[in-house]
Parts: structure tokens; sequence; C-alpha cells
């Protein structure tokens, strides 16, 4: 059978050593990117085409927030959520547990898992009626009956996961007849998805109810409880998500939209083809990278509010350059094995990167999840488009609870609620930057509609009225294309290079001076490039990249001296051969 496909950032990928279980092997080991198309039946779900994404329902006074009352920054988090969302103080559920990411199994049990659960039970939270049997864990039986909690929120402080423990291993037929789920390492936010269900065996996974359900039932809803953290390398990283979330949903997400396909496996590129598709439909302008590496640090990569991509190990390209930021609302994914094994690092993996460079929301794996039972981004997308909450959309992508997957933000935040746009006025340079995608997005939604005359026209106006770097090379490459060289050249000549320059805005100076170049204004394209490589946080491999056509846009113009100096700083900059032997 085709479907375990790892997913770390290699070709092929070495497996991970498991620690040793007691049962032997029963299927032979599965070569890297190897995906099975049998997850419905292997999961025992039927999974029609979602057409519709109801209108969430979900309530702040049914929020319930987990913190660590052995942690200040937890607690102080926590409340910082219950007053931004209007949570009631009684919600807060919080004591003394382990400040580590990483936690044994009965120390769980015992300082969050039956303490959690006997508080959410004697507070009707959840309705169940305990037992007083125990499984091998310790975890104390009940006979459940739903819940009625909305969201669960996770804050930094509590752990992030669990490690196999050998000794409570057992079999969960069918899905420890392979040798890859014969593990009970998981998230505990996974784990904490099934308190309503909580007798269900610790080893291997649990089907989700909820995945592709677009009309999920009551019965199915009451079997789930919907987790999202607040988490991040500091404690401030955390905070902000909660910030930039409600800032996000005055105005809605704001930017480019960015789809990196790996271009080596057949079926996770095409999640990937399939997101490409409905940010077009959505009207966002987006890059879609389809080479084997990841987005190279030279790419345009300006303002990503929505991004999805695999693979690497660890953040890199546009990510990586000093200063990156993400811009208010942003959601990113990127497809890792590890990508969360720890949330407490800036530059390891890539939820906790993400996080510490602005994303609002963000999902990731503790452990190996294994392609198929991982976040699907093309139904992630889908719900958020159509107005699901994150929470919502995270359940509707997740395919296995009780696993590896962990999602990062503040649960309410609806990034696409109906109703929200882009009506709130701009507030400094930063803002009325922003705004100009928003007009980038509404002159491609016209061009969708075969209406390319009124889209320029629009987009033209407002680029008079209020000049900028993105929308002039968005209004000029299509005058270009239409062969109107002297009005690319007006739109152009309206753009006044930013003094001084983002990480993210230095490939746009790059394609001001090639449209310029295009529009025949060589010497005003000049201009920008002395601008761009001026920029003093430049490093040598953008230099390296961008300073041959520098030097040939020198030439163009008869600007010997400049091209002289650049090409001797091309050649100093470049490394030596290593000698022959």
């Amino acid at each position: 059978a085709r479907f375990l496909t790892r997913i770390c950032g290699r070709r092929w990928c070495a497996v991970r050593p498991r620690p040793p279980s007691p049962l032997p092997e029963t299927a032979p080991p599965v070569s890297a990117f190897r995906l099975s198309l049998l997850l419905p039946g292997l999961l025992g779900l039927s999974l029609p085409a979602a057409e519709k994404i109801p209108e969430t329902s979900l309530q702040a006074s049914r929020v319930l927030v987990l913190a660590n009352a052995a942690d200040p920054d937890s607690l102080a988090l926590a409340r910082h959520y219950l007053a931004a969302r209007a949570v009631p103080e009684a919600n807060l559920l919080a004591w003394k547990m382990s400040s580590s990411e990483s936690v044994a199994w009965r120390d769980f049990v015992a300082t969050i898992w039956n303490p959690l659960l006997e508080r959410l039970v004697a507070e009707r939270w959840i309705d169940a009626i305990p037992m007083a049997t125990r499984d091998a864990a310790g975890r104390r039986k009940y006979a459940p009956n739903g819940h009625r909690i909305d969201a669960l929120v996770v804050c930094r402080g509590v752990p992030l996961k669990l490690e196999h423990d050998a000794s409570l291993y057992a079999e969960a037929p069918p899905y420890t007849r392979r040798g890859e789920f014969r593990t009970n390492a998981g998230a505990v936010d996974a784990e904490l998805s099934l308190l309503a269900s909580p007798n269900y065996p610790i080893n291997a996974f649990v089907p989700n109810p909820l995945f592709q359900n677009q009309a999920p039932s009551e019965s199915e809803l009451r079997q789930v409880v919907r987790v999202s953290r607040l988490d991040g390398p500091t404690a401030a990283d955390a905070g902000a998500l909660i910030d930039r979330a409600i800032a996000a949903e005055k105005t809605g997400p704001r930017g480019r939209a960015y789809v990196d396909i790996a271009n080596r496996d057949a079926t996770g590129d095409a999640w990937f083809e399939t997101v490409a598709r409905q940010l077009a439909e959505m009207g966002f302008d987006t890059s879609v990278d389809r080479e084997p590496g990841t987005f190279p640090p030279h790419a345009r990569f300006d303002a990503p509010v929505l991004y999805f991509g695999w693979y690497a190990g660890t953040l890199d390209g546009p990510f990586a350059l000093p200063g990156f930021r993400f811009p208010p609302g942003a959601i990113a994914l990127h497809l890792h094995s590890y990508s969360a094994a720890t949330l407490r690092s800036a530059d390891s993996g890539w939820t906790g990167p993400f996080i510490a460079r602005g994303v609002t929301a963000t999902v990731g794996n503790v452990h190996e999840p294994y392609l198929t039972f991982t976040h699907a981004p093309h139904l992630l997308l889908r719900a958020l488009a159509r107005g699901a909450s994150w929470v919502e959309a995270v359940y509707f992508a997740l395919p296995a609870l009780s696993w590896q997957a962990v999602a990062i933000g503040d649960p309410l935040y609806r990034p696409f609620a109906p109703g929200r746009g882009s009506s709130a006025k701009a507030d400094g340079e930063y803002s009325t930057r922003l705004e100009s995608y928003d007009a980038v997005r509404r002159m491609k939604r016209l061009e969708a509609e075969g209406k390319s005359a009124e889209a320029l026209e629009a987009a033209l106006a407002e680029h008079r009225l209020r000049p900028g770097l993105v929308l002039g090379i968005a209004v000029a490459r299509r005058q270009l294309d239409h062969g109107d060289v002297s009005g690319a050249a007006a739109s152009l000549a309206l753009v006044r290079p930013p003094s001084n320059p983002v990480a993210d805005e230095w490939a746009l100076f790059r394609e001001m001076a090639a449209l310029l170049q295009g529009a025949g204004k060589g010497e005003a394209a000049l201009e920008w490039w002395r601008r761009l490589l001026s920029v003093p946080a430049l490093g040598a491999t953008l230099r390296l990249h961008w300073l041959p056509e520098a030097v040939r846009a020198a030439r163009a113009e008869g600007a010997s001296a400049q091209a002289e100096a650049w090409q001797t700083e091309q050649i100093r900059l470049t490394p030596l051969a290593p000698p022959s032997r």
C-alpha cells in the first residue's frame, strides 16, 4: 500500500529511530516519499467534496484557556487573551505543571489530563460520568456524552509534546499493524482534542470525524474538542499572536500569496497546485515556485500574507533575510516532519521561526506525521476562504487526532469573515503600502471577470492618487504587456523609492529597475540599482546574484565607471574555486 510519505527535508529521508517496540514488524519498511491514496479506507471515513463551510457559531463565552500556574508568563498570556476576546475569567484553567516542552506520558496524565478532565466534568463543560477504573497510563475512565466547548486555547508554558513510552505500548488494530504507527509519541494538543472521548487508545492515532466534514453532525461535534495554541520562542511572540489576529480582522489579510511546490511527490505537489488555483480564485497576486528547492533568497517575497509550501528542514530563503517580517494577519504552512519539534527556537524548524517573524497563524508537527496524516493545505485554505475561524479550518484539514499535529494562533481568528474587507484607513507608511495590495487584488478580480481595461483604469487612477512601489509595478507591467511604453514609464516615474528598504522590498527594487529598463528609462533604472546595492544589510549572496544584471544595466547606459566598479565587486565576492588535485 502506498500511504506513508515522510515529509522531512531530503530527497530520500532517513527514518528517525523510534524507541524499540515490543512487537515484531509485520510490514516491510516504507521507502521515502511514498503516499497512500487509501486514507479514507484506513481512517474509516467518508470524505465528500466540501461545498460550503457554514457560518461560524463559536462564542467567546465557550472558549476555555489552559495555562501553567507555575509560569508567570503563561498566566499573563492567558489573561491577555481573556481580556482581548472578552472570555469570562471563570474560563481560565490554571494549575502548576511542568514548564518543559516535552513531558512523559504518566506525568502528562497526572498533572494535565486527569485534573483538567476532572474540572471540565465537574463544571459541566464535558458531560460524562466518572468511573472507578483507570487505564495503564493512569487516565481515569469516563462514560462520556459530549461537551459544550467551542475551543480550548493552550498557552505557552503548557508542555508541547509527549515522548514514546514503551511500557505503555499496546496494539491498536488496524493501525498498529504497520510499524510506523507503533508509537504513543504525539502532540499534547492532539491528545487534548479527545478530552470528550477520553477512553481512546493512546497508541497510533484516532481518526478525526471533523476531517473534510462540511456539515458535522451533533454527534461528531461532541467527540472532538478543537484546540489551538498560543506559543512561540518568547512570551512576547506568543502574546503578539492575539494582537495580530484582532488587528487583521479589521481589514482582512493584506499582501501577496506564495506557493512553494517541491515538484517531487505527486500527491503532495497536487495539494499545493490546488492551493495556487484557490489563491488565484480569491484574487491574490501570487508567486508559485515549482523548482525542487524552496524559494531562493532573491525571489520576490514582499508582504507574504499567505504562504503554503514544502519542504526543507529549517526556515530558509527570503524568510531568513535580516529583518524579515510577515504582515499582520499572515497565515503560513510549511510541510516538514518535525516543523514544530520545538517552539522555543527562532531559528530551528519552521513553526517557531514563523512565529518569531510575525506570523498570525500556522501549523506544524512535533514528530513524524507522514504526509497523509498532516494538515492538508488545500483544505485549510478552502475552509478559511469560506469564512471559517482558524480552529474550525484546522480541524477541517486534519485527518488524525492523538497524533503529531499542532495548530498555533487565536482559534477565533477569521481572516475572511463575510463583510470584512479593506475599509480601514491607513495608519503610517507601512499600512499605506499594505493598502496597495488591496488595489492589486481588486484589479485581479476584475481581470478574472474579463474586465481588463476597467481593471487597469481603476488601478491607474488609484496609483496616481496614492503612488507606491507595489501598485506601480503591477500597473506598469500590464501597460508594457499592452505595448504602452510611455504609459508604463509615466507610472513608474510616480514611484519614490523607500528611504530605508526592508528585506522584503529588496527584490521590488530589482523589479523596478528591470521595468524602467524595459520602458526605455535606463538612467532611472540605474538609480534604482544604485539604491539597492547601497543597502548595508544586503549580504554577499544577494549581491552576487544581482550584480551581473546591474553591470549590464550600467553598460547599456554607457556608465562604464559604474559598470567597472560593480564588476570589480562581483569578482571580489565570488568564492575561489577549490584547487584541483
